[in-house]
This record gives structure tokens, sequence and C-alpha cells, in this order.
């Protein structure tokens, strides 16, 4: 039997169920027995009982899984995570980096890095990532950016990176990763949309095998794994397993989710048992996704040959906003993953040859919601706006005032006319592409403000705690 099939903590779990024990043990529901229906999948929702080990202390059927998972993705140590990226991102800073430390990191990153700062107290060097321009969406960082801010920051102690993006598009990171390595400098990455990234068939390297020392993976975005089930693979040298698990202890709960911890158990023997002949069918499969959709004269297909295959991004020929595109969709029962003014995100289920019924079923609905879309979407985008990164600005960057300190400061609310020159007490992130254009500690510039006007008259989408629809910006009081 291939070591990949066996499933130690998954098989325990089912085992445990069979036995129809009778709970006095929390969660308090009592194996299911107080909710409606009783229902049997809340058996399994059990505490660290005699035989189902300690994720914390691990020396049984949890240790063995965590090996398994080691072993299929060749790390020091791979440790599952039950509070999602998120807590894995923040427990790589915390357990990487001290108070005070300067660390690079890349700017079109996830709100969990920029809170992982906050609480390290670090001083962060953001670095400008490049973008697609054929799609106006932001990548990732060029190895010449890095040798940049390494020039003007010598003392860093770490570089924090996102791979690949949302959208699934993938950079050439082994690059960066090879010059940080160069200064000593570890390498942390943020692979949250990466949990199937083993280097086979159609799917890119994981940048945990293009040579990162941590990666943090959300299972649950991917594989087949129960939402906040994610995977964080160390590779020990440039930083110590011992500080980044004594964080995970920190800031993890101490009642981990058993549910969660077997479906990442049981993900793990899914990818590992994926053959050659389950990558030849996905490729395949792929291919015809995309030819359909090629086929479809209302749609435009973006298909990168080097990008994640689960991910299609596409957008209406007419140039019709994407929220347009994705409630025409949702009419018909297709829920996509995500979708801005100009695109929608579909995510496909990583299939098996022995699913090609259920992939023929997707594929078929999807084709023939969208053979039906209207032909009278006469909307379109307006002229494209100028990059706001067009400015002549450098591609390092580094605030005023530290994230930490920022937190801690009163703040109030200003009207874009008032703003200008006083230090952002929050995030402003228009989409796309996704980057802030203003991070919490920066000085508000004129072009921020000529950006932001720009950005109203085209109804640009703006995420971010610093931005009020009222077009008031957050400051420092």
């Amino acid at each position: 039997m291939d070591i990949q099939e066996r499933m130690p903590l998954y098989k325990a779990l089912h085992k445990h169920i069979q036995l129809n024990s009778t709970s006095f043990h929390v969660p308090g529901h009592k194996n299911g027995l107080l909710f409606q229906g009783q229902s049997n999948i809340l058996a399994a929702d059990i505490t660290e009982i005699s035989g189902m080990d300690d994720l914390y202390h691990p020396t049984g059927i949890i240790m063995e899984a965590q090996q398994l998972l080691t072993s299929l993705y060749r790390s020091d140590q791979s440790l599952f995570l039950v509070g999602g990226s998120t807590v894995g991102n923040l427990s790589m800073i915390y357990g990487t980096c001290t108070e005070g430390d300067t660390v690079l990191v890349q700017r079109n990153c996830h709100k969990s890095i920029i809170h992982g700062l906050i609480l390290a107290k670090v001083v962060p060097v953001f670095m400008e990532p490049e973008y697609d321009y054929e799609t106006g969406i932001a990548k990732g960082v060029a190895v010449n950016t890095v040798k940049e801010a390494v020039t003007l920051h010598p003392h860093a102690k770490a570089i924090i990176l996102t791979y690949p993006n949302y959208y699934g598009m993938v950079d050439p990171i082994q690059e960066v990763i090879q010059f940080a390595h160069s200064v000593d400098l570890p390498v942390l990455v943020d692979e949250a949309h990466g949990a199937h990234f083993i280097g086979k068939g159609p799917f890119p390297h994981s940048s945990f095998e293009l040579g990162a020392d941590v990666v943090v993976q959300s299972a649950h975005k991917t594989l087949p794994t129960l939402t906040m089930g994610a995977f964080l693979h160390i590779r020990e040298g440039l930083v110590d397993a011992h500080t980044i698990r004594e964080a995970l202890a920190i800031l993890q709960t101490s009642s981990p989710s058993y549910l969660i911890m077997a479906s990442l158990d049981y993900a793990r023997s899914y990818l590992g048992t994926f053959s050659d002949e389950d990558y030849v069918f996905w490729q395949q499969y792929r291919q015809e996704i995309v030819s359909c959709l090629h086929s479809i004269q209302a749609i435009e297909c973006i298909d990168r040959s080097n990008d994640d295959p689960l991910k299609i991004t596409i957008r209406m020929s007419s140039g019709e906003n994407g929220q347009t595109l994705q409630r025409y969709l949702e009419g018909k029962g297709i829920f996509p993953e995500f979708s801005d003014p100009r695109y929608v995100l579909l995510i496909f289920p990583l299939f098996k040859v022995k699913h090609e019924q259920q992939a023929t079923g997707y594929l078929k609905v999807l084709k023939e919601a969208l053979q039906n879309l209207p032909y009278d979407f006469t909307k379109r985008l307006k002229e494209e706006m100028k990059n706001y990164r067009d400015f002549g600005q450098s591609k390092v960057h580094i605030p005023e005032i530290p994230l930490y300190q920022v937190k801690q400061t009163k703040k109030k609310w200003l009207s874009l006319s008032s703003a200008v020159g006083h230090v952002s007490g929050g995030m402003i992130i228009p989409y796309p592409p996704g980057i802030p254009l203003l991070m919490p500690g920066e000085v508000i510039q004129q072009h921020h403000i000529q950006y932001l006007h720009e950005i109203s008259k085209n109804n640009i989408h703006v995420q971010g705690d610093g931005w009020d629809l009222d077009q008031y910006i957050l400051v420092l009081a």
C-alpha cells in the first residue's frame, strides 16, 4: 500500500464514531445528542480524549498524520492548522521576527500579514508588485525590487511574499528566493491558494519546493478539507521551527477541531494518491473547459499555461462589470468565487479519474448557463485609468509611523480635500488591482487624492478600513 493512502487521524475518528459511545466530555452537544435530528456528523466533533492524541504535544495519530504531511511536501516539519492561513501567517511572522526588526513585505498581501506585522511590532518595508498589463491585475514582486529594498535596508531580517495571487497567477518566485538566501534573508510565503502545488502534472511548483523557508497554505481553498483547515511547512536553517510552534500554541485555539484535523488528514491522502492517470485526466479536462469557454462569443477567457489550472478567470466580451456576470450566474445556480469590476473568478474542483461523471456535469452546467448569456449588455468600462504606481515613485516604501503605533493612536475622518499631509490611519485598497493605495502610517500625498478622485468617477470598488463610502479618509488625529 502507498504510504500516502494512510489516514491515521481520519480513520481513528471514524472508528471512534462507530463505538456509539456515551459522552461525558466536551463539547456540550454530546456527540450531537442535543441537536435536532441527532446528527451523526457531530459525533466526530470530540476533544482530546484517550486515543485521540494532542495537536500541541502529538505522540500518536496526529503525530503520524503530520509526519505523512511532512513526507508529501518534503519539508523538515509540516503542521496542521485549525485557524486557517490567518493563524499560520500570524505565527510565521511572530515566531520568526522580534520587536523592532525591519521586514520586507510584498505590498499586495493579505490583511492577516498586516495584522502579523502589527502583532510582532516590526517595521515593514513595502515592495510594489508587478502588474499584468493585459488584465491590470497585480502579481508578485520582481527580483530587482527586492534587490533595491535590500540595498536601502541592509539590516532587514526577513522577506514576506504572496504566491500565487488570488487569480492563480504565478511568478518566477525562485529568483527572489535565491537572491534572499544569498543575503541570508529567510523567505516567508503566504501560499494560501497553493495547497495543491506539489509540482506534478499541470500544477505549478510550490514556493516551498522552490526553496522558501516557511510556507502557509489554506488547504480548504482547493483540497477536500473543512473551512479553516490549513497547512504550515517549515525548512529549518534560517528559521527556528520551535519558536514558530510556540507562536502557534499562543495564537491558535487550545481546543482544536478534530473534524478539521481529520479532514486535513483526508485531504493530504487525497492529494498524495493523485496518480499519473489522474493528472492526465485533469489536464485534458482543463483543456475541455478552456475550449468550451473560448467557443462562447459573449465570454473572454484568460488562459495562461503557467498559472494555476484550477482557476479560470472570465469576463464578458461587452466589457460589462464583473458583478453583473456574477449575479447572472448566481441566478442560474452557479456561485463563482469572486468578481471585480472586470472579471469573474471560477475555481474548479480537483477531480480525479473516478469523478469523470461529476466533472462532465460541472462543465455542462457552466456551458449551458453561459451559452444563454444575453447579448444586450451594452455598458462598457470607461477608459482605463493611469496606474497610480506610474507616478515615478520608488517601488520600495517605508511608512513614516510604524503599524503598531498607528493602532494605538487616536484617529479621525477627513474629507479628500483636507487629507493631504496627514498620516493615513487605515488601508485603502482599490479593486482592481488589489494593492493598497495607502497603508496605515503613510503620509497622504496629492497623487493619492488625485487617484481617489479618479476611482470615484470610474465607480471602482474600494476595500479597507481607511476609506468611507462618503469619500472620507481615516487619518491620525
